[in-house]
């Protein structure tokens, strides 16, 4: 199956919910086993922002193989952790995605990623930000998280679970995961939108009004070579025992500052998976898409999680977004709408 969804339509069809909005959407819920109990339910999305219309179909037949290869891992009895990474790495691999393959480019003109994953029935969770040289920098979250699980290193050393930059890089290599060789990492589609919006940023430098010639380029833009401006990619699964898992991966704003880690790699902002326990009626997955900056101070993801356990779980969700997101924030600070207008370099 699979199709556009909101998140009112993901609520009512699981207890899992993807929140963002504007978002390529793809659900499967596998066949069921023989013994009649369903394996479990894949919901896959390819990023916030302004998405390419003559791309359409690009987007919907990787969020669909992303799905097909979680459902393989399910039907083959793995875990939720195995499948949402699965699916992951396929949208890491696509070159209309801003993941992996083919990311935004920074100022330098260099791609770094940032990319976590989290699994509900441990709460463990493994993160990488501002990384290079790998192509699927889910893998390395995903092997935090699982070397975090084994227990103290030698001498009671606590493992990492969030690396980045070169550090991240060396520790991939360490343990088996294969570099990427920068200039395989950048795709014809990237580069094109590398040229371009330093050709925007030089403009706007030059201009007094700023905004207003922002606001006015960035409508030309959309229409530009027909190609979109894309954000996060994000997975959450239920494995065929209940158990939840979410990860999220992205190559950041166009254009950002070299360094920058956004809201993909920070604990409890890009994903959040949570298993039902005494305190939660409700086991819960979430990914987030949108402007990293404003998602790292609302810890979006957690919040509406907590938000789901809730009564009344659709106003509680409701409530979070209009207060905590949507709305102007506290002493005077951008709202999220101010940020989507000020900046069109935003993906």
């Amino acid at each position: 199956m699979e199709k556009r969804i909101n998140a009112a339509e993901v609520q009512q069809a699981s207890p899992c919910l993807n929140v963002s909005a504007g978002i390529e959407v793809g659900g499967c819920e596998p066949d069921k086993a023989r013994n009649g109990k369903a394996v479990g339910f894949v919901l896959v999305h390819a990023g916030a922002g302004y998405h390419s219309e003559s791309k359409a179909k690009e987007y919907k037949h990787v969020c669909k193989r992303a799905c097909q290869k979680a459902v393989e891992k399910l039907k083959a009895g793995a875990p939720a952790v195995e499948a949402v990474t699965a699916a992951l790495v396929e949208l890491e691999d696509s070159p209309f995605t801003n993941a992996g393959m083919g990311s935004n480019l920074n100022l330098s003109g260099e791609i770094e990623c940032d990319a976590s994953i989290m699994d509900g029935k441990s709460l463990h969770f493994g993160a990488v930000g501002a990384l290079s040289g790998i192509k699927n920098p889910v893998l390395v979250a995903n092997r935090l998280l699982s070397e975090a699980q084994k227990g103290k290193l030698s001498a009671g050393r606590i493992p990492p679970c969030f690396l980045v930059g070169r550090g991240a890089y060396h520790w991939a290599l360490d343990h088996g995961i294969p570099p990427c060789l920068p200039e395989k990492m950048a795709t014809k589609f990237s580069l094109s939108a590398y040229k371009r919006n330093k050709r925007k940023m030089e403009l706007a430098e030059k201009v007094e009004t700023e905004f207003i010639q922002t606001k006015k380029r960035r409508q030309s833009s959309e229409n530009e070579n027909d190609s979109g401006s894309l954000d996060t990619v994000g997975v959450i699964v239920v494995d065929h025992e209940g158990n939840v898992a979410a990860a999220v991966s992205s190559g950041g704003l166009a254009m950002k500052h070299p360094g920058r880690v956004g809201q993909a790699a920070h604990y409890g902002c890009g994903c959040w998976a949570e298993n039902m326990g005494n305190l939660n009626p409700y086991s819960t997955a979430v990914s987030t898409s949108g402007c990293g900056e404003h998602l790292i101070r609302t810890m979006l993801a957690r919040e509406c999680s907590t938000a789901m356990q809730s009564e009344d779980a659709h106003l509680a969700l409701l409530e979070t977004m209009q207060n905590k997101f949507i709305g102007p924030e506290k002493n005077g600070n951008h709202s999220t709408e101010d940020y989507q207008k000020e900046s069109f370099f935003r993906s």
